[in-house]
């Protein structure tokens, strides 16, 4: 959970950051509008595709995680099954 709120943070640094970069960018861009927009847009096109593989690698590292932890489910599960087991033919010898 907290690799989210990681993500959500860096996500919104990103964004920020890009706004304040194009921000200053018309204001002191010495070329012509024309050309300023099309910088602009690759900029904007680059944020994006950056923000897409940081979520990518946020998803596999979710996922990853949620295989890790069923894997521990399903071997505390086995074990707990395996110690009931023993305890009912302990059990069961007693009587």
């Amino acid at each position: 959970m907290e690799n989210f709120k990681d993500t959500g943070k860096v996500v919104g640094a990103l964004v920020v950051g890009a706004l304040v970069g194009a921000a200053l960018g018309v204001l002191f861009a010495p070329d012509k509008g024309s050309r300023t927009r099309s910088k602009l847009m690759g900029g904007a096109k680059d944020l994006a595709e950056d923000i897409k593989q940081k979520m990518r690698d946020e998803a596999e590292a979710f996922r990853s995680r949620a295989v890790e932890l069923e894997e521990m489910a399903e071997g505390k599960i086995s074990d707990m099954a395996s110690n009931v087991k023993q305890k009912v033919d302990a059990f069961k010898n007693h009587s």
